[in-house]
């Protein structure tokens, strides 16, 4: 299911607000969030496995899935802003090239080299109906994904805030510093967060591990 712009930002307020009482949580009132905003060119991206399948944690997965975005970034340059990678999801802003909004072009080629690449390390995909695999696609990612555009300086730090505390939100970590595979820690050594923000590691709540165990990682 693709949720609607209001509908993410809503979960947004209710996840941050639930933690700390603040909707919006950017601790360093020193960093200057003007170099990081392009008006008009950065978009909010939620990305599916077909079915939900968690294989993104696997290393195999992990390594295709960044070789695929090299490529399509040295054919058709566009930046990562922000990105979280889950199980069977994954969260990111990019931020594209003046006067350019081809991302449907970007994605499509990321899926395609990302599945290339997968069933030849031994990756498996599910069936999917004759008419998708007419238009060449494989069964491993939604055909579909959802995007949105950022409005403006405060809408980027909102999901920049959503993409960093996701895995807070799944139950994969119990902070933010503590889920690996997230740009959370770019941002710390850059000065935008300081490293316990949203840290819940003195509590003695029942949280989950970081990750989940081998099998369903797709290692």
């Amino acid at each position: 299911m693709f949720l609607s712009a209001s509908h993410i930002c809503g979960q947004m307020d209710t996840v941050l607000r639930s933690a700390t009482g603040t909707a919006c949580l950017v601790p360093s009132a020193m960093a200057d969030y003007r170099r990081v905003f392009q008006p008009g060119g950065m978009f909010f991206f939620t990305v599916v496995t077909e079915r939900r399948r968690s294989l993104l944690l696997g290393l195999s997965a992990r390594r295709c899935l960044h070789a695929a975005i090299r490529q399509v970034q040295t054919q058709h340059p566009f930046e990562i802003t922000a990105i979280v990678l889950l199980p069977d999801h994954l969260h990111c802003i990019w931020k594209l090239p003046e006067g350019d909004s081809d991302f449907s072009m970007r994605w499509a080629r990321i899926k395609m080299l990302f599945s290339k690449k997968w069933l030849a390390n031994s990756g498996s995909e599910v069936v999917v109906s004759p008419s998708r695999r007419s238009h060449r696609e494989r069964g491993v990612w939604q055909k579909r994904f959802w995007e949105h555009t950022i409005r403006d300086e405060d809408d980027m730090i909102h999901h920049v805030n959503y993409i960093h505390y996701n895995p807070v939100k799944h139950g994969l970590a119990r902070c933010p510093h503590a889920w690996p595979h997230s740009s959370f820690h770019r941002w710390v050594r850059q000065g935008y967060y300081s490293e316990d923000w949203l840290c819940h590691c003195d509590e003695q709540a029942d949280i989950p591990p970081n990750c989940f165990p081998p099998s369903a990682c797709g290692e």
